[in-house]
């Protein structure tokens, strides 16, 4: 679907998708939808994006690894004193 569509901004910054779109999409109180900012251009995702897919897998592996964010924090901390001058 490539057709424009005018939202207006309500009160509390609500925007109502059309009835159309709902029902395309199966959008339904509750569901979650992404909004994108491209530099005031905005998107509205139904899915995940890729790069928060890709740091969910990230952050998946690093917790089976045993990985925490105190030993992460910790390896930065020696790495940076290898470099300090």
């Amino acid at each position: 679907m490539s057709d424009t569509i005018t939202l207006k901004l309500a009160q509390r910054g609500i925007v109502t998708l059309p009835k159309s779109l709902r029902e395309t999409y199966n959008l339904r109180p509750g569901s979650h939808l992404q909004l994108i900012d491209l530099g005031g251009v905005f998107v509205i995702s139904l899915q995940q994006t890729e790069i928060d897919a890709m740091a969910d897998r990230v952050t998946e592996a690093l917790i089976e690894g045993g990985e925490t964010l105190e030993s992460m924090l910790q390896a930065l901390r020696e790495e940076r004193e290898q470099y300090a001058v």
